[in-house]
């Protein structure tokens, strides 16, 4: 018989946390739940710890694969999963008891619902309380505020492309909400912490300069250019931005600013050369 909720866990270079992780799985209340280890290429000892949690319960299950990147390795993870529902883990990051109890009921009572989430605890060389927010699909657009570690129905998965691959060095998770999610969507926020993100003094989203950051909202932009031209015109907001002074420097650190800004650079280089011929 067939678990009702497969993990996912790709691993990369993480042997070192991935114990703390998987215990973390082992300490659900849930009990029905397969966890797909996937060893996505590491060079440190990755295999060694996974096979010991594999010895230790036969729901974790482990594969290797050469390496590609943590998109193409979730999707891998996911197309060997045999649950209804899929649940990523990071292998650095841990989810809390209650977390699959709670979210397979607000499955249950509504059949609608597309994906469930909680609030963050921040843990590691940080640590803090993060209150996510509601489900709002147009600030989704400029703010990830959806952990990678939600919920959702393996069949709604298999309706998508999946994660993309072409976002290999960060926010791959927030470029799939686009592409999963709508606009009328039924998505919960539980409001207990049950999931942990972990902070190191170097990790990959900490890796991620001004200039990659950029970039990367750059490819959101252009993985979603109708979604995003549907619903926001960023000329007029850049242009209110420069309008209104006393918010700007606000409005400059937003993410919204951020692709406005980016996809208005033709438009200040042709209005440079323009000035040039005239």
């Amino acid at each position: 018989m067939n678990p009702k909720i497969s993990i996912i866990v790709p691993c990369y270079n993480q042997a070192a946390y991935l114990s703390e992780t998987l215990q973390s799985v082992l300490d659900q209340e849930y009990a029905d739940w397969e966890c797909i280890i996937v060893n996505d290429g590491s060079p440190d000892n990755t295999e060694e710890i996974a096979m010991q949690w594999f010895e230790k319960d036969s729901r974790f299950k482990y594969f290797y694969k050469t390496n590609s990147g943590v998109s193409d390795t979730r999707n891998f993870g996911i197309q060997q999963a045999t649950g209804e529902y899929i649940l990523p883990l990071d292998s650095d990051d841990k989810i809390g008891p209650r977390y699959i109890n709670e979210a397979l009921d607000v499955f249950d009572k509504n059949a609608n619902t597309k994906l469930v989430y909680s609030n963050s605890l921040l843990f590691g060389t940080k640590n803090d309380k993060i209150i996510a927010h509601e489900f709002d699909f147009k600030r989704l657009l400029f703010e990830n505020y959806i952990f990678c570690s939600a919920i959702f129905h393996k069949a709604d998965f298999l309706k998508t492309s999946g994660y993309n691959s072409n976002m290999k060095h960060g926010l791959e998770d927030w470029d799939f909400w686009l592409t999963f999610l709508k606009k009328d969507d039924v998505v919960i926020k539980l409001n207990d912490f049950h999931f942990s993100y972990r902070i190191k003094d170097i990790s990959r989203s900490q890796a991620i300069d001004i200039e990659k950051n950029e970039s990367l909202l750059l490819q959101i932009f252009k993985n979603h250019t109708e979604l995003y031209l549907s619903y926001v015109n960023p000329i007029r907001n850049y242009i209110e931005a420069n309008y209104y002074k006393e918010q700007e420097q606000v409005y400059k650190r937003s993410n919204e600013y951020k692709i406005g800004y980016i996809i208005c650079t033709p438009i200040r280089i042709i209005k440079k050369i323009l000035k040039r011929i005239f």
